[in-house]
């Protein structure tokens, strides 16, 4: 990747509605160029898609958390089949598999904190592999995009 790349991937992340043509514009390029830029980034698995930015809280789910998850035994079978599992669970925004003292981080998404105890006590306390889990309420969320390069981090 290349200055020109990094800062097409910038300002994608800033606004990947905006057009090609204006894209271009921003950056001083050529549509054509950029377009084909835009397409071998694509290509070469750099953007993997465009994708919404959407408000939990418009959606009632106002309170989020992050739940730690240690399950046993640790096998491929047990890991594969739990994480298949959280992740159909519609409270389950995000599933991340861990390495360390814990085994999984869910960010979970729900009405307020009585959904969220239903969740931890009707979704994981009954399931057998699960031997201990530990939940973080989250105050705020702060994303940001991803550097494009290490050193602009």
């Amino acid at each position: 990747m290349d200055e020109l790349d990094s800062a097409i991937i910038r300002l994608l992340q800033t606004d990947a509605r905006q057009s090609n043509r204006e894209l271009a514009r921003q950056l001083g390029i050529a549509p054509s160029t950029c377009l084909e830029r835009v397409r071998s980034l694509t290509r070469r698995g750099v953007i993997r898609g465009y994708h919404a930015d959407i408000d939990p809280a418009a959606l009632n789910r106002g309170v989020q958390a992050m739940v730690s998850v240690q399950v046993r035994p640790l096998s491929r079978a047990v890991i594969n089949a739990f994480k298949a599992s959280a992740a159909e669970m519609p409270e389950v925004m995000s599933v991340f598999v861990l390495a360390g003292g814990d085994d999984f981080l869910l960010h979970v998404g729900v009405q307020d904190l009585d959904h969220l105890h239903a969740f931890l006590l009707d979704h994981l306390s009954k399931r057998k592999e699960i031997v201990g889990f530990r939940t973080s309420v989250v105050f705020q969320q702060v994303q940001k995009a991803v550097p494009t390069r290490l050193e602009d981090a």
